[in-house]
């Protein structure tokens, strides 16, 4: 097959939202959000991480033609920038490498970030070189016609008869360094497997599936139209907007809660009916396949930003898992395994607790209906520096220590 073209190209059809000229600005939350949440729904601004509690940050997307009037309403307070000039940012993110089909050295994939085409093509290669230890598959469809692409990591017994454990990537489209993250663990996983015991005998006992990117319409529509886009591609009657969250449409817990939105046009909209969406359908039922015929055994929700290592619940900050305490045990580990890589420190609580309550989210599902033993939801890098627009320079780090935590739990969760 032809080579992949450069991301150029990409970012040449995702000029078709131009990001010239944006901020991005971290403000404090001096109260409990009323402020911040007035200033930036008066002046219609992007929130790429909201206003939640007093002591916390909002992360908000400034065009051009608002900063003079953001400036003005956010007077006295003291901002941080993360991004000067967005749409700079997004061109340098965006210089993806060229990717042909059987590469001769698959590590080099690390160094950039790529079209999606790219991203199946090298999920192929993978199970090609080594058809021992993985294959690809599919957890159904996207509302677009698109397989919902993974990968199968097994040892030396064989795929398909052990307890399941299952990484699911990039529900939210914007959030590139996921895709790359769970890719380059999976990478790991494979290739380290006759040569780390411990990662040996988990792999012997366990049926690995890795799904680095769940949202397959909206991760392409962010890479040719938008490259802050959130939600899915699929319609809502009645509606002229697109879209849902994929994090708020599970059908658990799905009701009631303010960062569970019922308008069709925000980013958080929540589907028309629990698990409505193409993709949940799917996923759901794949999911629930495996629990039948293997049982699940470990659920990890991977998302950026914010450097957190989370486990339920996302729905109430009252309610406790009935293993919460192993959970929480499971995470510090988790994170300490992370620090020793670079340093980078994440914080661990419920969802409710270290983010703000939600509903419809996988974590919740997976743990209460589900009934999968260990339920987590990573944020990964970084923690307001750059954001969902992080430097290619970034994937390797994070997949670091992904695989640093990841290893810990397999060792650890018994």
């Amino acid at each position: 097959m032809k080579a992949a073209a450069v991301l150029s190209a990409v970012a040449a059809a995702a000029a078709a939202m131009s990001y010239d000229g944006h901020k991005v600005f971290r403000v404090p939350v001096l109260d409990d959000g009323t402020q911040a949440n007035t200033v930036i729904n008066e002046l219609g601004l992007e929130v790429w991480q909201p206003a939640s509690k007093e002591g916390a940050f909002a992360d908000v997307e400034v065009p051009r033609d608002k900063l003079a009037a953001f400036a003005a309403a956010m007077k006295g307070q003291k901002l941080e920038t993360m991004h000067e000039n967005l749409g700079a940012s997004i061109a340098k993110e965006a210089a993806f490498q060229t990717y042909a089909e059987g590469s001769s050295n698959l590590s080099t994939w690390f160094e950039s970030y790529h079209p999606y085409q790219d991203h199946v093509q090298w999920m192929r290669d993978m199970a090609w070189r080594y058809p021992n230890r993985t294959r690809v598959v599919t957890s159904g469809k996207s509302h677009a016609g698109s397989p919902i692409y993974g990968l199968h990591m097994f040892g030396a017994s064989g795929g398909g008869r052990r307890p399941a454990v299952v990484f699911h990537g990039t529900l939210h489209a914007r959030e590139w360094i996921v895709s790359m993250t769970l890719e380059y663990m999976a990478h790991e996983f494979i290739t380290k497997y006759s040569t780390n015991k411990a990662l040996k005998s988990f792999l012997n006992r366990h049926d690995l599936y890795l799904f680095p990117i769940v949202n397959v319409d909206g991760f392409r529509y962010s890479q040719t139209s938008a490259r802050l886009w959130r939600k899915t591609r699929g319609p809502t009657v009645g509606s002229p907007c697109v879209g849902t969250d994929l994090n708020r449409n599970w059908p658990y817990k799905w009701r009631g809660v303010a960062s569970s939105s019922t308008n069709p046009c925000d980013e958080t909209f929540r589907g028309t009916r629990p698990g409505d969406t193409t993709e949940i359908k799917a996923l759901t039922a794949f999911l629930k396949d495996l629990k039948s015929k293997q049982g699940v055994k470990m659920y990890i929700d991977w998302h950026s930003y914010s450097q957190l290592f989370m486990l339920p619940y996302a729905y109430t900050c009252r309610e406790r898992a009935e293993n919460h305490d192993t959970l929480v045990s499971l995470a510090r580990g988790a994170s300490k395994a992370i620090r020793a890589i670079n340093g980078t420190f994440f914080d661990v609580g419920t969802i409710c607790e270290k983010l703000y309550r939600s509903s419809g989210t996988s974590a919740d599902w997976a743990k209460d209906v589900l009934k999968a033993d260990y339920v987590f939801s990573v944020e990964l890098r970084d923690n307001g520096l750059y954001g969902f627009v992080l430097p290619p320079e970034e994937i390797i780090p994070s997949g670091n220590e992904a695989f640093a935590a990841a290893m810990y739990l397999f060792e650890n969760a018994r």
